[in-house]
């Protein structure tokens, strides 16, 4: 597209400069004049029917398919989108009216329906949500002229524009400090770079949900979960052009995807600092998956070093020195764990706020992280260029677990557990039981507590139950049928082929911990009887026999150690949810105390059980 056609169309939408790189005057006083002649109705109006909208009907739509037009101007933030999309009716009765929201930065221009030339009439009004940075969002409450029966359809087009500038509106309103505000709400456009996160953050595309807020306990981290899981489905596609001054953009990252912008210069006279020109780009549909749409588009004065595995965007020659000196140090254990190579680049941006990652692009600061740091945060990162599944408790639980593995790899075990035991806290108050909330099955899972916490606990868990020569083979062979074209998962392959590299069934595992969410086990020591043995030839011993109740409605399989100083003796014990079982342990001295689970398997309460032996 030309950039005269590219500013025609912002002008149309009331987000472009003029040719002398200033608002067009005529332009943005027949925006303002409208937006003041629709401020003044909306005043007059807000408390009447047409405005008044059920968080039901909010949460009714699903989108399944987004095809985007997306015209940006760095210079001066504005953006300007067509956006065609597909929205089905998910909710418990058919629907007369709809309710769509963006950022309240933004104004909703019109709608029409999808293959015809009818426009939707509407009203729109702002609206009070934590789902975008400024704290607020602008609502379009459109009328259906027919409704919109359950599991119904509706194609739209919609246009929308303004100015997407930097905003910490909903932190300022709960008393955020503003260094602390700034560096967690950095999504913008502008010279310095287009940073768009997506719900949760800012909304730069059409969206669907009620009302949420920070100061509400976890509501708004649990909206981002369901709206990834809702949309996980759909299918999004992306043409992108972008104004710009000084520096070309060189790469555009789209939902975890890169791709080079081709970019022209308007005036080959001009100043190279100040030079303008448009850059375009475009991105094939493809399914969304488990995440919120993402737009970044970083400085032109970057530099992209990329090698095999790693490819970094960013002006320090020192930091990409440092994180290919971490790739070399994790992968021999990313390789031994989940194949000889990768399945894709891992892509890092080098940004200085909050971290943010999707799969195998992580947007971060590369600045003063020593090379334990790095280390840690690529063996997480690795995992995603690695390894790959539909399955989010898979997706997101082996990069979580990989994690852990670097940690027993290079601190102990010991030290490993104690990180599992502490960040188990939070599965441990989530899960029901302790809570009047319902929980999620890791097949279902939308929270990271689950996806994340818990999905890790059971790999870590199934090392133990399975053996670790059995979860590679497993692993391994997962990822070969995912990545093969056309391929579909089952929700139940990676039980398959775990019970044949082991040669044990494991269904009773699965059905609890993956499949069900059953919560976790309650485990106590019931009684702990040692018997003294006389041998012939005088050595002897004591057989311990150990009795273990589980009151919890998940089964649990523990480690019971006898210790006496550094001596041990370790047996496994599977104990049925609502029920007891027993081990007798042979020891061969006078043994001390009784270790009931080491921190490795998640309980309701405290993981490790210590009774002392008494004789």
């Amino acid at each position: 597209m030309s950039r005269g056609k590219v500013l025609q169309e912002l002008r149309r939408l009331g987000a472009a400069p003029n040719a002398a790189g200033v608002p067009d005057a005529a332009g943005e006083a027949k925006t303002n004049a409208d937006k003041e002649a629709q401020a003044k109705k909306v005043e007059e109006d807000k408390t009447g029917p047409a405005y008044q909208i059920s968080d039901m009907v909010r949460g009714a739509l699903t989108f399944t398919s987004y095809d985007l037009d997306v015209h940006l101007s760095a210079p001066q933030s504005g953006a300007a989108v067509h956006a065609r999309f597909t929205v089905r009716n998910n909710g418990a009765e058919p629907l007369t009216r709809v309710a769509l929201q963006i950022s309240s930065a933004l104004q909703w221009e019109r709608f029409v329906l999808e293959g015809t030339s009818s426009e939707v009439p509407f009203v729109q009004h702002a609206v009070n949500t934590d789902a975008d940075h400024t704290g607020g969002a602008q609502e379009a409450i459109l009328t259906l002229a027919e409704p919109l029966p359950v599991g119904g359809v509706l194609r739209l087009s919609a246009f929308y524009s303004g100015l997407l500038a930097g905003s910490a509106g909903r932190l300022e309103r709960i008393g955020a400090p503003v260094n602390e505000a700034e560096r967690a709400d950095w999504d913008k456009v502008s010279s310095e770079g287009t940073w768009l996160r997506g719900f949760g953050n800012v909304l730069w595309y059409p969206t669907a949900a009620a009302p949420v807020f920070l100061g509400d306990g976890a509501k708004l981290f649990q909206a981002v979960g369901q709206a990834k899981q809702r949309q996980a489905g759909a299918t999004i596609r992306l043409r992108l052009t972008i104004e710009y001054a000084g520096d070309a953009p060189k790469w555009v990252y789209f939902c975890g995807r890169r791709e080079p912008l081709v970019g022209t210069a308007e005036d080959m006279d001009a100043p190279a600092a100040s030079a303008p020109g448009v850059a375009t780009a475009e991105f094939a549909e493809q399914v969304l998956g488990f995440r919120v749409p993402s737009l970044f588009v970083p400085e032109g004065s970057l530099k992209l070093d990329e090698g095999p595995v790693l490819a970094v965007l960013t002006s320090s020659d020192d930091a990409v020195a440092r994180y290919t000196k971490g790739v070399e140090q994790v992968q021999p254990l990313v390789r031994e764990w989940l194949g000889d190579s990768p399945l894709r680049t891992m892509n890092i941006v080098d940004h200085a706020g909050q971290p943010f990652e999707d799969r195998a692009l992580l947007v971060a600061s590369m600045a003063g992280v020593d090379a334990d740091g790095i280390a840690a945060v690529l063996a997480h990162s690795l995992s995603h260029a690695w390894f790959g599944s539909s399955q989010v408790w898979l997706d997101e639980g082996v990069a979580q677990w990989m994690g852990w593995l670097w940690l027993e790899r290079t601190h102990g075990r010991e030290f490993a557990v104690e990180q599992i035991r502490q960040q188990a806290t939070a599965l441990a108050f989530a899960e029901p039981g302790n809570r009047d909330t319902a929980g999620q099955s890791l097949l279902e899972a939308r929270d990271e507590v689950y996806y994340r916490t818990k999905a890790a606990s059971v790999l870590w868990m199934l090392r133990s139950v399975a053996g670790d020569a059995a979860l590679k083979e497993a692993l391994q062979l997962y990822r070969k049928s995912t990545k093969r074209a056309g391929s579909t998962e089952d929700a139940k392959e990676f039980q398959r082929l775990l019970e044949a590299a082991s040669h044990k069934s494991l269904g009773w595992f699965f059905d609890d911990w993956v499949y069900r969410d059953r919560g976790l086990p309650d485990l106590s020591v019931v009684s702990v009887t040692p018997r003294e043995l006389q041998a012939k030839d005088g050595r002897g011993g004591f057989l311990v026999a150990v009795e273990v109740r589980n009151s919890g409605d998940a089964v649990a399989e523990v480690p019971v150690t006898v210790r006496s100083g550094t001596l041990t003796a370790t047996e496994r014990l599977r104990i049925p949810a609502r029920s007891s079982a027993s081990t007798r342990i042979l020891f061969e001295s006078n043994p001390v105390e009784v270790v009931v689970n080491d921190g490795s398997v998640p309980e309701v309460g405290n993981s490790v059980h210590v009774r002392e032996i008494r004789r």
